[in-house]
């Protein structure tokens, strides 16, 4: 197999230039800030949910990991559910004052609140 034909991870498949040549960049970890450095931002959002109501908490920098770790403390604070993806944490329901009650708690920077 031809590295021409060698998928990327943005969906790139072939070429059609023969100068082509497809460089293989390696994905930077970012290291997760400290929570006094973070800037999160807190948002209410009912789009493409089915009309249903969640909690956004965006703009988190760090590994993908600590992440999921923070929505996980912050759905078990709440007592809903939720998840972590695309670089936000999910919490179901309008839980915007508890978010941001734990997040300051937690020695995060004064949240923005949507």
């Amino acid at each position: 197999m031809s590295k021409k034909n060698i998928a990327d991870q943005s969906g790139f498949v072939y070429s059609t230039d023969p100068n082509f040549q497809f460089n293989r960049t390696q994905n930077e970890t970012l290291e997760t800030l400290e929570p006094a450095k973070q800037n999160l931002i807190i948002q209410l959002d009912k789009k493409q949910r089915g009309g249903k109501t969640v909690t956004l908490v965006t703009g988190f920098v760090g590994k993908e990991n600590d992440l999921e770790a923070l929505s996980k403390q912050l759905k078990n604070f709440c007592g809903t559910g939720g998840s972590a993806k695309d670089g936000e944490a999910i919490v179901q329901g309008d839980q915007r004052d508890k978010v941001l009650l734990w997040l300051q708690k937690n020695g995060y920077s004064k949240s923005k609140k949507k």
